[in-house]
């Protein structure tokens, strides 16, 4: 084997007809904050399960540190676990629920004391200590179930959706508490998560995963950027593609002739010939929506299309426009940099121009 912290070898795993991980090899570093990603059914949790023991893989091994765990029990794996119902003892004391997996291990009482004041000090709950778990917020609860899991300092602690019964700014606040903490103490981080946000804003890097394979492992901008399949740019915030054949290819650039739609000129990473089917992804964020054209850009043809306002949605970040052009509807986004009211506004039916830099398109593979 390698030298990889954590490996997973060509490991598979069914449920009678169900193949819900499929072939799977990947590496993940120590100290790494790393998520698996991907929708609902995907394998992600499967994953998680086989590593924290709860589910032995079909065929295929895992190795953590060089040593092959993939038979050892779950206490035998130095991996904890924190799901998302939080499964605090509601009998016992904030205090003695962090103690608890430290007197199982019969350490000596001041040994206890020192660790279990010391992590409450760092999830900032030292004055909550002697509290019931039904006395504390959710926010509160998944502190002290984080806490508990790494109170005795395992080699990989394991997050089932952790922040899914949260509300939306809990999720954002807890989201940082999650980062910090996880620089604190050091520990591999593995994180699973529907939640594209989450992972983007907390992995070092991401599997993203789909129908029990990865499709893409990178760090969070390369997969927004550069997604390695039409699954990925979709899965992968919004976007709009653009499905047609090359038809002409000059220096690092490729025009694209889409169904229904003008030509697009694209920069040509992939160095594709003449003939070849192509899906462009064009991020909403990358396209510019204008009452007048774009003034002429140096270089590179800028792709400027006239079209017309269908719909509009005011987020109060940015405005989100849908704009049909030709046979297309297409989706984009204008950041509000600048105070919105002193804006000569774009509003519904208004003859727009939209137009993006070749540049700012991403070709992935044709869907067949």
């Amino acid at each position: 084997m390698s030298n990889d912290f954590l490996v997973f070898d060509h490991v598979t795993k069914r449920f009678g007809a169900l193949t819900a991980v499929n072939d799977v090899s990947f590496s993940v570093n120590k100290g790494e904050f790393f998520s698996l990603l991907g929708p609902s059914g995907c394998g992600k949790t499967t994953l998680l399960r086989m590593l924290g023991g709860f589910e032995k893989p079909d065929s295929g091994r895992i190795f953590l540190e060089g040593k092959d765990i993939t038979s050892l029990a779950p206490n035998e794996r130095r991996v904890h676990t924190v799901f998302q119902n939080y499964a605090l003892f509601p009998t016992m004391t904030i205090w003695d629920n962090i103690a608890f997996s430290l007197r199982l291990a019969k350490l000596p009482k001041k040994e206890i004391e020192e660790k279990v004041d010391a992590i409450l000090d760092m999830i900032q709950m030292s004055e909550h200590a002697w509290k019931y778990p039904n006395q504390l917020s959710g926010g509160q609860k998944q502190r002290v179930a984080i806490a508990r899991a790494l109170v005795d300092r395992p080699k990989v602690l394991l997050l089932d959706e952790p922040l899914a019964a949260l509300d939306l700014k809990l999720r954002q606040h807890m989201l940082l508490e999650l980062d910090t903490i996880h620089d604190q103490v050091g520990i591999t981080f593995m994180y699973v998560t529907h939640d594209q946000g989450e992972a983007m804003s907390l992995s070092d890097r991401i599997a993203v995963i789909n129908r029990g394979t990865i499709e893409q492992l990178d760090g969070p901008a390369k997969i927004y950027e550069a997604p390695a399949s039409r699954f990925v740019a979709s899965f992968i915030g919004d976007t709009n593609f653009f499905s047609g054949e090359i038809v002409a290819t000059e220096g690092d650039y490729c025009t694209i002739r889409p169904k229904g739609f003008p030509d697009i000129r694209a920069y040509n990473d992939k160095q594709l010939k003449v003939g070849q089917k192509v899906d462009l992804s064009v991020r909403p964020e990358k396209i510019r929506v204008t009452l007048a054209p774009p003034p002429p850009e140096k270089g590179a043809s800028i792709n400027v299309y006239p079209s017309t306002v269908q719909d509009i949605v005011y987020q109060g970040v940015y405005t989100k426009y849908w704009i049909k052009s030709s046979d297309f509807r297409i989706a984009a986004l204008k950041p509000h940099s600048r105070f919105l009211l002193d804006q000569e506004p774009i509003t519904w039916n208004d003859k727009v121009f939209v137009w993006w830099h070749p540049d700012d398109g991403y070709m992935v593979e044709a869907q067949q």
